[in-house]
């Protein structure tokens, strides 16, 4: 089971029922931290000093404050973390239910737990912990599985992002076109943008 665990959540009483969970499982370090900023200087301080953390906990949602932060969201958090910690288990715990956000998690920043803040979120998260601490495979709650399944899952690539942009733009397909041509993105004919 894991040793150290980060947990980066605004919301103090949500903090405190999974740190009473995890305290549960016999996980002898656990800390909080409201902002994804000190999420990330926490993990990178801890690597310092030769103490990392095994496993990071991060909801996906942040509120705004006072307080000036250059990562405010949990995606971003979860990118950051992965670029400077590709070996650290990282799950997600949030009541986010949006297909491609969830498959993008999974699929580009290879998150090994997505648990939903549900009713019983709490004692899913355990199930997933102790999944993803003895098993190379991820663990995923059953209400936005879904997200993941195959049959039913659509990947919207960054590429069919742009060709939306464009048109809610008004551009023409010439002009799309010539936007792809400059960004180096392919395919770019007409035929293919219509």
């Amino acid at each position: 089971m894991f040793q150290k665990v980060l947990i980066a959540e605004d919301m103090d009483f949500i903090n405190s029922g999974i740190k009473s969970e995890l305290t549960k499982l016999g996980i002898g370090q656990i800390d909080y931290v409201q902002y994804c900023d000190e999420a990330l200087l926490k993990l990178k301080r801890a690597r310092l000093d030769h103490t990392p953390y095994d496993l990071l906990i991060s909801d996906l949602s942040f509120e705004m404050d006072a307080t000036t932060q250059k990562i405010t969201s949990g995606d971003e958090l979860v990118k950051e973390v992965r670029k400077e910690f590709p070996d650290l288990k990282i799950v997600v715990f949030s009541v986010e239910d949006k297909i491609f956000r969830i498959q993008t998690l999974f699929n580009e920043y290879k998150i090994n737990g997505y648990v939903w803040k549900g009713r019983s979120g709490l004692q899913e998260l355990k199930k997933a912990l102790q999944k993803i601490a003895t098993t190379k495979s991820f663990y995923i709650s059953p209400q936005v599985a879904s997200a993941i399944s195959t049959s039913e899952a659509i990947e919207i690539l960054d590429y069919d992002i742009f060709l939306i942009e464009c048109l809610s733009k008004g551009y023409l397909q010439e002009q799309i076109s010539e936007e792809l041509k400059n960004k180096e993105w392919t395919p770019t004919s007409v035929s293919s943008i219509e």
